[in-house]
């Protein structure tokens, strides 16, 4: 067996020692909690969704539009979460089944807004309102000071990672 230089036992130790240090931060069950949140709304949400025979992201599309005049797709895209070449795809997808279509404003020919038609609106109209019953549910035993304090301290934790 080769003989370790002396240096390298204590440095290979420190490491693991700081290994063990980070894997007992506190914040890291906070993390976890949060990523498992945010995975049981997902899942919970996406499969109401295409039980509504749609996307997730074509209804995230059709519920930021909805109410609206249409909408630069840069904003479309920072409303969703959607980055702005997936966010062409889905536009398309959208425009195939008539639901949206593009819109070129005057005066700014370089953009285009996407708007629902007709039918994304008609659409709108009809699954919005029960995705949002479906979503209610989950919330019901929750008081508004339950909510508003849950409201503030994800907000408060998401301006915590925008910080320089």
């Amino acid at each position: 067996m080769p003989k370790r230089d002396s240096q390298e036992a204590p440095a290979s130790a420190s490491f693991v020692g700081m290994t063990e240090l980070a894997a007992r931060e506190p914040f890291l069950g906070v993390l976890r909690e949060l990523a498992e949140a945010y995975h049981a709304f997902s899942n919970y949400s996406a499969a109401h969704v295409r039980e509504l025979g749609l996307t997730p992201a074509q209804f995230d599309v059709i519920a930021t539009l909805g109410r609206t005049e249409g909408l630069p797709l840069s904003e479309v895209a920072r409303k969703t979460l959607i980055t702005k070449g997936t966010l062409t795809g889905i536009i398309d997808r959208l425009e195939a089944k008539g639901l949206v279509f593009r819109k070129v404003p005057s005066g700014d020919r370089r953009s285009f807004h996407a708007v629902l038609t007709s039918a994304g609106e008609a659409l709108f109209a009809r699954v919005f309102p029960m995705h949002i019953q479906h979503l209610k549910r989950v919330f019901l035993d929750m008081s508004p000071d339950d909510l508003d304090r849950t409201r503030r301290e994800l907000r408060r934790l998401r301006e915590r990672f925008r910080e320089p």
